[in-house]
Protein backbone atom coordinates (compact mmCIF):
# COMPACT_ATOMS: atom_id res chain seq x y z
CA UNK A 1 0.00 0.00 0.00
CA UNK A 2 2.84 2.37 0.83
CA UNK A 3 4.48 1.70 -2.54
CA UNK A 4 1.21 2.35 -4.39
CA UNK A 5 0.85 5.66 -2.56
CA UNK A 6 4.37 6.68 -3.62
CA UNK A 7 3.63 5.78 -7.25
CA UNK A 8 0.38 7.75 -7.22
CA UNK A 9 2.13 10.71 -5.59
CA UNK A 10 4.96 10.61 -8.15
CA UNK A 11 2.47 10.45 -11.02
CA UNK A 12 0.57 13.38 -9.53
CA UNK A 13 3.69 15.51 -9.25
CA UNK A 14 4.81 14.53 -12.75
CA UNK A 15 1.44 15.36 -14.30
CA UNK A 16 1.35 18.66 -12.40
CA UNK A 17 4.52 19.72 -14.21
CA UNK A 18 4.17 17.86 -17.51
CA UNK A 19 0.71 19.02 -18.51
CA UNK A 20 1.44 22.75 -18.07
CA UNK A 21 4.85 22.28 -19.72
CA UNK A 22 3.21 20.60 -22.72
CA UNK A 23 0.69 23.44 -23.01
CA UNK A 24 3.47 26.06 -22.92
CA UNK A 25 5.52 24.17 -25.51
CA UNK A 26 2.56 23.77 -27.87
CA UNK A 27 1.66 27.44 -27.50
CA UNK A 28 5.26 28.56 -28.02
CA UNK A 29 5.81 26.40 -31.08
CA UNK A 30 2.58 27.64 -32.68
CA UNK A 31 3.64 30.93 -34.27
CA UNK A 32 0.94 33.57 -34.44
CA UNK A 33 2.27 35.65 -37.30
CA UNK A 34 0.36 38.76 -38.36
CA UNK A 35 1.22 42.24 -39.52
CA UNK A 36 2.33 44.29 -36.47
CA UNK A 37 3.54 47.79 -35.76
CA UNK A 38 6.71 46.45 -34.18
CA UNK A 39 8.56 43.40 -32.99
CA UNK A 40 10.25 42.93 -29.63
CA UNK A 41 13.23 40.62 -29.47
CA UNK A 42 14.13 39.43 -26.00
CA UNK A 43 17.80 39.41 -25.09
CA UNK A 44 20.03 36.50 -24.22
CA UNK A 45 23.67 35.75 -23.69
CA UNK A 46 26.38 37.57 -25.60
CA UNK A 47 29.61 35.57 -25.96
CA UNK A 48 32.88 36.83 -24.47
CA UNK A 49 33.95 37.92 -27.97
CA UNK A 50 30.97 40.30 -28.16
CA UNK A 51 28.98 38.19 -30.64
CA UNK A 52 25.44 36.97 -30.00
CA UNK A 53 25.25 33.44 -28.60
CA UNK A 54 23.72 30.87 -31.01
CA UNK A 55 20.43 31.16 -29.11
CA UNK A 56 20.38 34.95 -29.39
CA UNK A 57 21.50 34.85 -33.02
CA UNK A 58 18.58 32.56 -33.83
CA UNK A 59 16.19 35.14 -32.37
CA UNK A 60 17.81 37.88 -34.41
CA UNK A 61 17.81 35.79 -37.59
CA UNK A 62 14.07 35.15 -37.15
CA UNK A 63 13.59 38.90 -36.71
CA UNK A 64 15.49 39.64 -39.93
CA UNK A 65 13.47 37.03 -41.83
CA UNK A 66 10.13 38.45 -40.67
CA UNK A 67 11.25 42.06 -41.18
CA UNK A 68 12.23 41.23 -44.76
CA UNK A 69 8.77 39.75 -45.27
CA UNK A 70 7.32 43.14 -44.30
CA UNK A 71 5.53 41.93 -41.17
CA UNK A 72 6.66 44.92 -39.06
CA UNK A 73 8.51 48.17 -39.68
CA UNK A 74 10.10 48.65 -36.25
CA UNK A 75 12.12 46.46 -33.91
CA UNK A 76 12.60 46.80 -30.16
CA UNK A 77 15.71 44.99 -28.92
CA UNK A 78 15.57 44.39 -25.19
CA UNK A 79 18.17 43.08 -22.79
CA UNK A 80 20.60 44.03 -20.08
CA UNK A 81 24.30 43.85 -19.39
CA UNK A 82 25.28 40.22 -18.90
CA UNK A 83 28.13 38.79 -16.84
CA UNK A 84 30.27 38.95 -19.97
CA UNK A 85 30.08 42.77 -19.76
CA UNK A 86 28.16 43.44 -22.98
CA UNK A 87 24.87 45.30 -23.33
CA UNK A 88 22.70 42.67 -25.03
CA UNK A 89 20.42 45.25 -26.64
CA UNK A 90 23.32 47.15 -28.21
CA UNK A 91 24.87 43.93 -29.56
CA UNK A 92 21.47 42.94 -30.94
CA UNK A 93 21.07 46.30 -32.69
CA UNK A 94 24.55 46.02 -34.21
CA UNK A 95 23.73 42.55 -35.55
CA UNK A 96 20.42 43.69 -37.06
CA UNK A 97 21.99 46.77 -38.68
CA UNK A 98 24.78 44.61 -40.13
CA UNK A 99 22.06 42.43 -41.67
CA UNK A 100 20.12 45.20 -43.35
CA UNK A 101 17.61 46.57 -40.84
CA UNK A 102 17.87 50.38 -40.82
CA UNK A 103 19.28 51.79 -37.59
CA UNK A 104 16.43 54.32 -37.37
CA UNK A 105 13.92 51.43 -37.18
CA UNK A 106 15.57 49.82 -34.14
CA UNK A 107 14.68 50.91 -30.60
CA UNK A 108 17.15 49.92 -27.88
CA UNK A 109 15.91 48.90 -24.43
CA UNK A 110 19.03 48.33 -22.33
CA UNK A 111 16.98 47.98 -19.14
CA UNK A 112 15.16 44.80 -20.19
CA UNK A 113 16.95 42.61 -17.65
CA UNK A 114 13.88 40.41 -17.17
CA UNK A 115 10.81 39.44 -19.16
CA UNK A 116 8.76 41.68 -16.85
CA UNK A 117 11.00 44.71 -17.52
CA UNK A 118 11.06 43.99 -21.25
CA UNK A 119 7.26 43.96 -21.32
CA UNK A 120 7.05 47.13 -19.22
CA UNK A 121 9.57 48.98 -21.38
CA UNK A 122 8.00 47.71 -24.60
CA UNK A 123 4.60 49.00 -23.48
CA UNK A 124 6.16 52.42 -22.81
CA UNK A 125 7.95 52.54 -26.19
CA UNK A 126 4.78 51.47 -27.97
CA UNK A 127 2.72 54.13 -26.21
CA UNK A 128 5.28 56.82 -27.07
CA UNK A 129 5.07 55.83 -30.74
CA UNK A 130 1.32 55.19 -30.80
CA UNK A 131 1.83 51.54 -31.80
CA UNK A 132 -0.99 49.10 -31.14
CA UNK A 133 0.49 45.70 -31.99
CA UNK A 134 3.70 43.80 -31.39
CA UNK A 135 5.25 40.50 -32.39
CA UNK A 136 7.32 38.90 -29.64
CA UNK A 137 10.35 36.89 -30.78
CA UNK A 138 12.15 34.51 -28.42
CA UNK A 139 12.65 30.78 -27.79
CA UNK A 140 9.44 28.76 -28.01
CA UNK A 141 9.29 28.00 -24.27
CA UNK A 142 9.63 31.71 -23.44
CA UNK A 143 6.87 32.94 -25.77
CA UNK A 144 3.82 32.26 -23.52
CA UNK A 145 5.21 34.14 -20.50
CA UNK A 146 6.35 37.00 -22.74
CA UNK A 147 2.89 37.29 -24.29
CA UNK A 148 1.27 37.17 -20.85
CA UNK A 149 3.49 39.97 -19.53
CA UNK A 150 2.86 42.15 -22.59
CA UNK A 151 -0.90 41.60 -22.23
CA UNK A 152 -0.74 42.49 -18.53
CA UNK A 153 0.93 45.79 -19.44
CA UNK A 154 -2.03 46.63 -21.66
CA UNK A 155 -0.89 45.44 -25.08
CA UNK A 156 -3.82 43.49 -26.46
CA UNK A 157 -2.50 42.69 -29.95
CA UNK A 158 0.47 40.42 -29.25
CA UNK A 159 1.66 38.02 -31.94
CA UNK A 160 4.59 35.64 -31.76
CA UNK A 161 7.32 33.82 -33.61
CA UNK A 162 9.84 31.43 -32.10
CA UNK A 163 13.52 31.21 -32.94
CA UNK A 164 14.64 28.11 -34.82
CA UNK A 165 17.13 26.91 -32.22
CA UNK A 166 16.75 23.88 -30.01
CA UNK A 167 19.08 22.35 -27.43
CA UNK A 168 18.99 19.90 -24.55
CA UNK A 169 18.88 22.84 -22.14
CA UNK A 170 15.32 23.47 -23.37
CA UNK A 171 14.07 20.72 -21.03
CA UNK A 172 15.30 22.67 -17.99
CA UNK A 173 14.14 25.97 -19.47
CA UNK A 174 10.65 24.64 -20.14
CA UNK A 175 10.32 23.36 -16.55
CA UNK A 176 11.47 26.76 -15.30
CA UNK A 177 8.88 28.47 -17.52
CA UNK A 178 6.06 26.51 -15.85
CA UNK A 179 6.99 28.15 -12.55
CA UNK A 180 7.70 31.49 -14.22
CA UNK A 181 4.37 31.56 -16.04
CA UNK A 182 2.47 30.74 -12.85
CA UNK A 183 4.25 33.53 -10.98
CA UNK A 184 3.49 36.02 -13.78
CA UNK A 185 -0.21 35.15 -13.58
CA UNK A 186 -0.37 36.55 -10.05
CA UNK A 187 2.22 39.30 -10.29
CA UNK A 188 1.38 42.99 -9.94
CA UNK A 189 1.91 44.98 -13.12
CA UNK A 190 2.78 48.62 -12.51
CA UNK A 191 3.32 50.69 -15.64
CA UNK A 192 5.26 53.40 -13.74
Amino acid sequence: MKRLFKIILALGVLSTLCVPAAILVIDGLHDDIHQADSAVVLGNKVETNGKPSPRLQARLDKTIQLYQQGLFANVIVSGGVGIEGFDEAVVMKQYLVAHGIPEARIYVDSKGNTTYLTAKNTARIMKENNWQSVMVISQYFHIPRSKLALNKFGISQVYSAHANFYELRDVYSTAREVVGYASYLFRTYDAK
